[in-house]
């Protein structure tokens, strides 16, 4: 079921006219530049019940929408977090006034990016009859926030990129590592490289990576040579390159898992060990859509997987407009949240937030392309393939306009 802006239906690709294309440098697990995937925000799960805050009063949106839907931001959280927070309510604030008269009120509540924030303004949200949540963004208040709500069957669409907090009823609205990594190889394989070095970091986003990773070449039937997970210390990277290199006469393709800090580091250090774009095709994830990277001359050729981008400048352009700046990287996702919410309200009835309606296998589509919510609550992408060739990128596969077979 793909959605439009004014809230009707069609059975093509075009619909509401936003979608999202990755995180922001939050707490530590930060990307650098502006990705399509970010270091997940693994946090804390929560075990029982946390003692509840007082919650920071805020001004809902949309005062005479029929529809009570909750937001929970930490708006009142220091630094970079309290600033995309603020960032995503104003892009809430924006689809309210773009979609054609929205029967949706937003119910804002600050979480302060605490577990404990998270689970009283999901308290305070539903007791103000909210039908559904969205957010929070972090890891440790999504699973805080999901215990209240699933206790009370009403679903919630998460904005935090760790599979861990996911579950029937909490969607996570973010794009995962797994769907960069799938695309990637998928594609890799589809022309030819069937055998793999890999360069992983030590961290919580490489070992989400290499599972994909290896699962994902596993299943089309492809071989993984050399793996190596590489420290953060910059003179024991090195070390593992050497180790990986060692295989370059075995491997058609080198899979590197990392942002635009450390990249060019790992390639140069492939290059002095004889491993080079010339001998072997470089592939990456969507960390890799930065522009520090795309002159880098040793990535000259490498592919790695992203959301389309014209729907985000587009989007970019209405928000400064309207509010003098540009939007965090993560104020997209507020934005098609609450326009596929407002849609939903106006086409489906009743029945507008139940899990068939969420996880309809058509999916839906918006900015970066098409998305569906998988029953485990995961998020399938539609992404396309990228080319860095002198200084600039270029799309060499399409992302898909529609999903060819059933969620999973």
């Amino acid at each position: 079921m793909f959605l439009r802006a004014d809230g009707t239906t069609s059975s093509g690709a075009r619909g509401l006219p936003c979608w999202l294309r990755g995180l922001l440098a939050i707490l530590g697990l930060a990307v650098a530049g502006c990705s399509s995937s970010f270091s997940p925000d693994f946090g804390p799960t929560i075990g029982s019940p946390l003692p509840s805050p007082e919650v920071q009063q805020q001004s809902n949106l949309g005062a005479f929408g029929g529809v009570r839907v909750g937001l929970i931001l930490s708006l009142s959280a220091e630094g970079n977090a309290g600033a995309a927070a603020q960032s995503m309510r104003n892009a809430a604030e924006l689809a309210l006034a773009e979609f054609a008269n929205p029967n949706i009120q937003l119910i804002v509540k600050d979480d302060a990016g605490t577990a404990q924030g998270a689970q009283a303004a999901a308290q305070a949200a539903l007791s103000e009859g909210a039908e559904i949540i969205l957010g929070p963004l972090f890891s440790h208040s999504v699973a805080a926030a999901g215990q209240i709500t699933r206790n009370r069957g009403i679903p919630m669409i998460a904005f935090s990129t760790d599979t861990n907090v996911a579950a029937r009823g909490v969607y996570l609205l973010s794009f995962l590592p797994e769907s960069d990594v799938e695309r990637i190889v998928g594609y890799a394989v589809a022309n030819g490289r069937k055998s793999f070095l890999a360069l992983v970091p030590d961290n919580a986003y490489g070992t989400v990576v290499e599972g994909g990773f290896k699962q994902a070449v596993a299943a089309r039937k492809a071989r993984v040579v050399a793996l190596e997970h590489y420290p953060s210390e910059t003179a024991r990277i090195a070390d593992q390159v050497k180790k990986v290199a060692a295989s370059v006469r075995q491997a058609d393709a080198v899979f590197i898992a990392d942002a635009a800090d450390t990249t060019p580091q790992v390639v140069q250090l492939l290059n002095a060990n004889g491993v080079s774009s010339r001998r072997l095709q470089f592939i990456g994830t969507g960390l890799w859509d930065d522009p520090k990277l795309f002159s880098d001359p040793n990535l000259n050729g490498a592919w790695f997987a992203a959301p389309d981008i014209t729907g985000y400048r587009a989007f970019t352009q209405r928000y400064k407009a309207r509010f003098g700046r540009d939007p965090v990287r993560t104020a997209s996702l507020a934005y098609d949240a609450v326009s596929l919410v407002a849609a939903l309200v106006r086409t489906q009835g009743p029945n507008r937030f139940s899990e068939e309606v969420l996880t309809n296998p058509s999916g839906f589509n918006g900015i970066d392309g098409v998305f569906r919510f998988r029953s485990d609550g995961t998020c399938e992408r539609g992404l396309a393939v990228m080319e860095m060739r002198n200084g600039a990128v270029r799309v060499i596969s399409p992302a898909p306009r529609g999903f060819t077979s059933a969620a999973l």
